[in-house]
Parts: structure tokens; sequence; C-alpha cells
């Protein structure tokens, strides 16, 4: 068999498994099992997340938190991965989480899919705002370095805007341009961990020690109970483990999606694992002042971010600090792109199911490109008006986009949760056979452990500034997909209905097979 009648072998394959969860192809399926992958380490992004989320874990149990907590961490959401993947080889759809609980919950089965939807949908209008208002943030901060740009909000924003509208012209050039600026991105992503690491180890003069790097204890939160600090540590590196949920939603672009959507959700964090210790263990060994005063100083650092300020204070030449900051400064906007990739196809697919105000609108696909255009420029203006509340006050922003993380956890644990209570379910080409019941327990034991940490005060004194407003936030999510479901999403939502009321719901979208594993029941 040539190589030309394989890849076209493949693809009916994958056609076909679409129609059977009652979908035509749409999208142009140009990506490979690489970039499928590149796209959610890209989000994840260790030279973002580690880099601006630093100081977090500094305050909070500094070293050992730094450190060892990324790698306890990293252990659990590994189970979340495998647990969603094994999900995903079964229902390989853009729609991704929401089509899952849809499908694996025993009763009221829209319902299930409305929640998890919106609280995805949110979730990746507000992890984009995130990623790309801290891309603005860290380029400002670059700027200043190397040019003396006068670092203001309004300069911070009009950055990110103009940021967030490349990222969105980018993904309107087609799915090929995205694949391939994403396997640049892996490729960026592993070459500049290597660089800044080999810098950190051949430039300064003085490393800490291996005992006082895993274990080194620093406390700035106002809490006594140290494990209590500890886990509000933790979520530094939970924060950078978001986002993997992208090789679903790009599942309807990628060949092979039943067995390369799945790996590509996987080793996006097995990879990140082991790039992002190393990273976070030769930064935190490069820090030349490891006393309580030193590591104090360097929390507060005029930079806004502690691993810059121990690049120019351990490497000993500013234009090696300013190198190493352009690395970070780039990788930033990979993830950025990426982020928009995913969030748009997650919007079209839940369009597509007639979940959105203008379903029809952000459900077209552009026939030259074969892309979501619609979807990507909606994502982005909801973004932008997401972060507005910067411009007045960063508390309300960071209010604002928390929902972010709790959002997407929330919608990554439905379905695994849903799985294990499946009476009936037929795994995929990837799974994890007789491991699958621990592996899903522990993923959700472990999700429901993290939105209690989420929504706790992470310091003291509590007031308006240091309030943790995420309770807040999901508050309003549920509320908003509670009140818009009994104001017409229980009769607009599509998921789960048969092809028939598809059609004629959208006579353009004909959906060519027949109504499998049950779904007319909702």
């Amino acid at each position: 068999m040539t190589q030309s009648a394989q890849q076209h072998e493949e693809l009916d394959d994958d056609s076909r498994l679409l129609a059977e969860m009652g979908y035509k192809q749409e999208l142009h399926r140009g990506m490979s099992g690489f970039s499928n992958f590149a796209v959610s380490f890209s989000i994840i992004s260790i030279l973002a997340g580690c880099i601006t989320s630093y100081g977090i874990a500094l305050r909070s149990g500094g070293p050992s938190t730094i450190v060892l907590g990324w790698l306890i961490v990293g252990v659990f959401v590994a189970c979340v991965a495998l647990a969603m993947a094994e999900v995903c080889s079964r229902y390989p759809t853009a729609g991704g989480l929401y089509f899952w609980a849809g499908r694996l919950a025993r009763r009221n089965k829209k319902v299930w899919a409305w929640y998890v939807g919106w609280f995805n949908f949110m979730g990746e209008i507000g992890v984009t705002a995130a990623i790309d208002f801290g891309c603005a943030t860290t380029w400002s901060a670059f700027m200043n370095l190397v040019w003396g740009v006068q670092v203001t909000p309004g300069r911070v924003f009009l950055l990110f805007i103009a940021i967030i509208v490349a990222h969105a012209l980018l993904n309107t050039f087609g799915v090929n341009l995205v694949s391939l600026l994403s396997m640049v991105s892996a490729w960026w992503h592993v070459v500049g961990v290597l660089v800044i690491v080999g810098f950190l180890w051949l430039l300064p003069e003085h490393h800490q020690s291996v005992g006082w790097t895993l274990t080194g204890w620093h406390n700035e939160t106002g809490w006594g109970f140290t494990p209590y600090v500890f886990f509000m540590g933790l979520l530094m590196a939970q924060y950078t483990y978001t986002g993997y949920d992208a090789s679903a939603h790009v599942a309807e672009e990628t060949k092979s999606a039943a067995t390369s959507a799945p790996r590509g959700i996987v080793m996006s964090v097995v990879v990140s694992i082991i790039g992002g210790f190393i990273l976070l263990y030769s930064i935190t060994a490069a820090i030349p002042d490891g006393s309580a005063a030193g590591l104090s100083k360097l929390a507060a650092t005029d930079t806004g971010l502690p691993p810059a300020q121990v690049f120019l204070d351990a490497l000993g030449s500013p234009g090696v600090a300013k190198f190493l900051l352009f690395i970070v400064c780039v990788a930033q906007f990979f993830c950025g792109m990426a982020s928009v990739t995913a969030n748009s196809r997650m919007t079209f697919a839940f369009s597509r199911d007639n979940a959105l105000p203008g379903s029809r609108l952000w459900a077209k696909v552009n026939v030259r490109t074969g892309t979501p255009t619609n979807s990507i420029w909606f994502c982005v203006v909801l973004s932008i008006l997401l972060a507005l509340p910067a411009l007045f006050n960063q508390t309300a922003y960071l209010a604002v986009t928390s929902i972010a993380v709790i959002g997407l956890y929330i919608a990554y644990v439905v379905p695994v949760f849903l799985r294990r209570r499946a009476e009936h379910f037929t795994p995929g080409p990837w799974n994890l056979g007789r491991w699958s019941p621990v592996i899903g327990w522990v993923a959700v034991v472990w999700v429901c452990v993290i939105v209690v940490m989420f929504v706790l005060p992470p310091s003291k004194p509590i007031t308006v500034d240091t309030f943790n407003y995420a309770p807040i936030a999901v508050l309003v999510v549920f509320l908003f997909a509670t009140i818009s479901w009994f104001l017409g999403g229980r009769n607009r939502f599509m998921h789960g209905a048969s092809p028939e009321d598809h059609n004629a719901a959208d006579p353009e979208r004909v959906l060519e097979e027949g109504d499998p594993e049950g779904a007319l029941e909702s």
C-alpha cells in the first residue's frame, strides 16, 4: 500500500468514526500526531507557566514547593491526563469534554453535557485571556529591560490586544500553518529549556546544595500551618498544568485521531513534568542568596518575575539574561497561539450542537481554509472583554480569570467520573486496561482536592486585594449556565439528539449516519 493510499484510508476511518458520533467531517484534517501533541504541550508551556507563576510557590513554601511540588502535582495530573485520554480514544471529537459527558452519563445526558460544556467554554476563554495578558506583561518587562520602555496598564493592554489579534490571524490562515508553528513551538520549548539550563549551570560561580534546592522552606503567606502553606504553593504547578485537553479539541483535524489525540494528551503532560522539573531545579539551584531575606527580596523583584531576577543576579551578564528572557517571551507567544486554536475548536463544536447564542454563525467553517474562522474571532473578542478589568484593577482581573483553572478542571474530571460510573463503556484503541479504575479514581480525588485548594485564601490578612474570588467566579458560571438552560438551552441544545433533529436545526450540516450508541437518549 502506498503512503498516499494509507493516508486516504486513515482519513476515511477518521471520518467514519466521526460520523458514528453524529457529525460529518468539516474541518481540514491536516495535523500529524506530533502536531497534536505540540498544541497541548505549547499551551502547558513550561517556559510560560513555570516562569510567570514561580513567585506563587516562592512565597508559599519556597524551594521545596517549587521543585518537589512540581513532581507531586505532575504525578496526579498525569493520572487525570491518562483517564481523559482513554475516553478521548473512544470519542475523538472537537467537542471533547462536554461530548464525552453527554455520552457517558446514565441519565440527563444533555444536562451533564451542557454544564461541562459551559465550564469548559468559560475556562478556555479565561485561560486564553490569562495566557496572552501574561505574554503582554512579560514582553513589556522585556522591552523595559532592553529599551527602557515605560510599563503602564494602558500600554500592557494595547500590547495584549496586538498579541491576541496576531494569534487570531495566524489561526485564520489555516490548520497547516498552525500545525507547522505548533511543531516549531514544541522544539522551541525543548531547546529553550536546554539553553536556559545550560547557562544556569555553566555561568554562576555558586549553586545551592541539592538538599536546600529540594527541601528549602520559605513562607510569606502569613499562615503558620506548614501543610496548608505547602498546598497553597502547589497552585504554581497546577496553574501550569492546564490546557492539555487541546489535543481532544483538535482531534477532528488530526490523522488517526483515536490514537494520536490520546497520546497527545498524555505525552504533553509527561514531557512537561520532566522538562519543568529540570528547568525549576536549575533556576532554584542558581539563586545566589538562599537566606530568608534573600528569598523575600527575590519575591519582591522590580522585574515582577523572580526567575528573570535570578538570570540577572546569577549569570553576571545582563546580555545573557535578556537573551534568556527573550526565549521565554517567544515561548509565551506560541503558548497563546495554541490556546486560541483549542479555544476556537471547542467553541465551534459547542456551537455545532447549538449551545451558544448565535450558534449558526460560530459553527460555520471557512471552505477555503477548513477552519472555524468565525469562532476564532468570537473567542478572541470574548477574551479581550474578559481582560478589560486589568485596565482598572488587577485584583478584579485575577478574580475573573481564576475561573480558567477551576472551570477547566471541573470539565476535565466530570467525564472521568461518569466513565467510572458508566455501566457499559467500550474502550477505544488507546486504553488503560486493568489500570483504568485505579487511575480514574485517583484523578477524580485529586481534582476534588485542587478545587478546594483553589477556593481557599492563599494568604492573610484577608483584604479586598488578597481575597480569593474564585468561588464567586465559579458560582457566576454555574448560575449563568443554569439560567441559560431554563431560558432556552434545554430546547435548542442538540447534543445527544438524533441526526434528523440536527438536520432540522441546520439543513446545511447533514449527518449521514444513524443514531449510534443510544444518541436518542437525553
